[in-house]
């Protein structure tokens, strides 16, 4: 009608929800309160409990449109589940409903994750010495379990194999965040070369919109932080170089949560902002929370040896390690269906997921298994984890509680 001033807010709102009833942000809120609890086991777990929350009892989405959302958010980098779980808020209640989707699937395990950093001093005596050693033993299993899995999936045949050897061997020589860039590059470059037979992608059933101009805007904003925010670190303003070191993790972080334990290894303990025992005890611990693994940088954060720590440093880390996923998955929404078509933008995934694998597989040995295993008892008992989580499919707070029980207990072998 003539004369009506329509605002641009509710207007973008109302294209990003096209195509899915419209809800509300307290709804969402409430909904991944409930997955942000009980969500324990790890990104793929977190799919299949948002398919049975959100598809099959909720309704948000279709199962064609599920199944497309996870395709892309794999396709990406940054944590898939978070990653998927922001795009259901999105679509349910436009961009409250991503926030509100982002907060309560992540803030329970990242709580529990600062008061168990702030409590650390309080596990100095033997016992405490004892169970902090279990908790990097847990580590080992973990990453083992992870290695293994995702060998399996994304290095399946001898070219992918050989991406992965040629990443890890990139790591180990140039042992620093510039080795795994350097690495997932090559995969990517390789993978043009000899992964570009595959399954050809189909037509996409994703059933909402995000205006274009959202999407570059979104990836101008990743681009220029990722360039601009190193050249600003060395300026001393407080908290910009933790920031920066987060920010680059999260965004180079292909193939699932277990993948950022190298990339945040390289950026807070090789400069000496945390101890790798102090590092590798926390990324233990966050085994036994619910969510997603990413809250592992809210440890970190509060734990930091430079201010800012403590509350404000897990705040400015856990935002800065999920803020690149999220401004990829604006960014790629808008564009998906044309780029997923294209056989080298797949060729050059399936090498860079290929990397991954190679990147994971040296973070395995250090810091994971040099730290953790010194003696033969050390060894066995993460034989037991690695068991527990493969064999017999133990819920990772059992594997926790039972590998820090043991390191209690070795210290009486």
């Amino acid at each position: 009608m003539e004369g009506t001033v329509v605002n641009p807010a509710t207007e973008t709102t109302a294209a990003i929800n096209a195509g899915g009833r419209q809800g509300t942000a307290s709804e969402v809120f409430l909904a991944f309160l409930k997955l942000g609890l009980t969500s324990f086991g790890g990104p793929i777990a977190h799919l299949g409990y948002f398919r049975d929350e959100l598809v099959v009892r909720r309704n948000w989405i279709d199962e064609a449109g599920y199944a497309d959302l996870v395709a892309l958010c794999q396709f990406l980098p940054g944590p898939a589940s978070s990653q998927v779980g922001f795009a259901l808020g999105l679509l349910r209640a436009g961009p409250l409903g991503a926030l509100a989707a982002w907060m309560a699937f992540t803030l329970p395990s990242a709580f529990l994750l600062v008061a168990f950093a702030m409590t650390a001093s309080a596990f100095n005596g033997p016992l405490g010495a004892g169970l902090l050693h279990g908790l990097k033993i847990v580590a080992v299993a973990v990453v083992a379990q992870a290695f293994w899995g995702m060998a399996r999936s994304l290095a399946p045949d001898r070219q992918r194999a050989a991406i992965a050897l040629a990443a890890m061997l990139t790591v180990i020589f140039v042992s620093s965040a510039i080795g795994q860039v350097a690495a997932i590059g090559l995969g990517g470059v390789l993978g043009l070369m000899v992964c570009r037979s595959g399954k050809a992608a189909g037509e996409s059933a994703l059933s909402f919109k995000v205006p274009r101009w959202i999407g570059i805007i979104s990836l101008i904003a990743f681009f220029a932080m990722l360039v601009l925010l190193p050249l600003a670190a060395p300026s001393g303003l407080p908290g910009i170089s933790l920031f920066d070191a987060f920010y680059r993790a999260g965004a180079l972080v292909f193939g699932g949560g277990h993948v950022v334990l190298p990339l945040l290894q390289a950026e807070v303990v090789d400069p000496g902002w945390v101890s790798s025992d102090t590092f590798l005890a926390g990324y233990g611990i966050t085994q036994a929370m619910p969510g997603p693994l990413f809250t592992f940088a809210a440890y970190l954060g509060a734990v930091m040896g430079p201010e800012p720590n403590g509350a404000v440093g897990a705040a400015i880390a856990l935002l800065a390690v999920f803020l690149p996923g999220f401004l990829l998955l604006l960014g790629a929404l808008p564009f998906w269906d044309d780029f997923r078509r294209r056989p080298l933008a797949q060729a050059a995934m399936r090498g860079a997921n290929a990397a991954v694998v190679g990147i994971l597989a040296a973070a395995l040995y250090s810091p994971v298994w040099t730290s953790a295993i010194i003696r033969p008892y050390d060894f066995a008992l993460a034989a037991v984890g690695f068991l527990l989580l493969t064999v017999w499919k133990a819920p990772p707070w059992i594997v926790v509680i039972t590998m820090g029980v043991g390191g209690v207990g070795l210290l009486f072998v």
